[in-house]
């Protein structure tokens, strides 16, 4: 299986979360529109006291929408259009974008694979890549969750800050 493309040039995403740091590499050269989008929410504090409110261990931990009271946050700006990159692949701690049923809805939500998931492949965009803090994924994902995939103890984000590698 090929290998997420490192660039020492990418922007980093670090995501403080109640159970520890997750750091993401952004692949601005492969996903420009998605990168800026993430950016954008990630620098206004967008993410800040958000959840992580959907987790499917095995599949992807979900979050950047909805606050612990189970309302959903008003996006900043517009859905994106899709973009897919023949070079970025649903890898095992793959940075992605959440959407609906329609491709070009992503607004904030993102997830993060647990294990690869190349079944979303030319589906949903990726845009990052889990370069430290694998094993916070794990645990998130191990968090134990009722029949709608909502975690019973909630997963806060903290902040999303972002900076040079």
């Amino acid at each position: 299986m090929p290998q997420p493309p490192h660039n020492p040039a990418n922007r980093l995403a670090v995501i403080e979360t109640s159970m520890g740091t997750i750091t993401c590499e952004l692949f601005e050269k492969e996903a420009p529109i998605s990168t800026q989008n993430f950016i954008k929410y990630a620098e206004a504090g967008f993410y800040e006291g958000l959840i992580f409110h959907r987790i499917i261990k095995g599949f992807m931990i979900q979050g950047g929408g909805m606050t612990p009271q189970g309302s959903q946050k008003k996006a900043l700006a517009a859905p994106i259009k899709l973009e897919i990159s023949p070079a970025l692949q649903h890898w095992d701690g793959a940075l992605c974008y959440a959407r609906t049923m329609d491709p070009n809805s992503a607004t904030s939500q993102f997830y993060i694979c647990h294990g690869p998931q190349p079944g979303l492949d030319k589906n949903y965009a990726v845009f990052g890549q889990t370069i430290q803090g694998k094993d916070v994924v794990d645990q998130i994902a191990r968090t134990p969750t009722n029949a709608a995939d909502k975690p019973k103890t909630d997963v806060i984000i903290k902040s999303v800050k972002i900076v040079k590698q």
